[in-house]
């Protein structure tokens, strides 16, 4: 048996089409969507990203600054541009890229973008409303795995999923997400004990701890759906997941591929968000 491919790419180009005819509607009201993305890393697989995002926003029509505060930028200095950024009228996106600077967290940082503006729900106070079930936008790479699922007609009421990982980031959000969709959702981290006799349990296991080949076949019972959230470099400039792709796909039923399954499903819904936040400030 070989694993069904659970592309993320029709159901991305889909959202980006939808999101552009949004973005030039605002355009010609008065209201040009923008988004500001914040960077204060040299890491270079964070600027691939981050180009990536500018021109998705360029196809989109949406305006896209790159706010570059340099490697060595303070907490202080980060938390200023995030406050400016939140009062101008002009943005309607704020994105706190990572890694930071040593002495800088994203859970600090993070509360100084306003709510509205939150695209990729790092803000505290959106994480508190996405677990009470309250309106917020939810982290992009959390709801691309809820959407890639759904996208290819997986039924998740009622279907036990294991979520390996515990970030703000993907592992809690998507946890909630799952659950609104009535799974019982089991969530897995580094000491969680007999890693393998829970994932292998689970109907649907999600990957996301960003650890290179984490996951193999004896961590997924025959014919369950794997998400593989983890973009991993390798040492030939590509991308690799948290899962053995080779090994799992002769036992699960459905992979998502690395590259090409969450990661611009991601892109995609960032772009959404901001189209959204403008709409609801014109």
């Amino acid at each position: 048996m070989t694993a069904t491919p659970l592309s993320g790419k029709e159901l991305a180009a889909a959202i980006r089409a939808d999101t552009a005819a949004e973005a030039a509607a605002l355009t010609a009201a008065g209201t040009p969507p923008k988004l500001a993305v914040v960077v204060a890393t040299a890491d270079e697989s964070s600027a691939w990203y981050v180009r990536s995002i500018a021109r998705a926003a360029a196809k989109a029509g949406i305006g896209c600054d790159i706010v570059d505060l340099g490697e060595h930028a303070a907490p202080g200095a980060i938390r200023a541009k995030l406050a400016e950024l939140s009062a101008d009228a002009g943005v309607h996106g704020i994105i706190l890229q990572t890694p930071l600077p040593d002495g800088a967290a994203l859970e600090e940082l993070a509360g100084a973008i306003a709510f509205e503006k939150d695209v990729d729900g790092a803000n505290p106070l959106s994480l508190g409303r996405l677990a009470a079930g309250l309106p917020a936008f939810a982290p992009a790479t959390a709801e691309a795995v809820v959407r890639v699922l759904d996208h290819h007609r997986v039924e998740l009421t009622g279907r036990h999923i294991a979520v390996v990982g515990r970030s703000n980031v993907v592992g809690k959000p998507a946890a909630h997400l799952l659950l609104d969709q009535n799974a019982t959702v089991t969530v897995c981290h580094s000491r969680t004990k007999d890693l393998a006799a829970v994932t292998s349990a689970a109907d649907v296991v999600v990957a996301a701890v960003g650890r290179a080949n984490l996951l193999g076949a004896e961590h997924v019972r025959a014919g369950a759906v794997v998400v593989d959230v983890g973009t991993n470099p390798t040492e030939d400039g590509g991308l690799t997941g948290d899962v053995d792709a080779a090994s799992v796909a002769e036992r699960a039923g459905a992979l998502t591929p690395v590259p090409g399954g969450v990661g611009p499903v991601t892109t995609a819904l960032l772009l959404q968000h901001t189209v959204r936040a403008a709409a609801g400030t014109s």
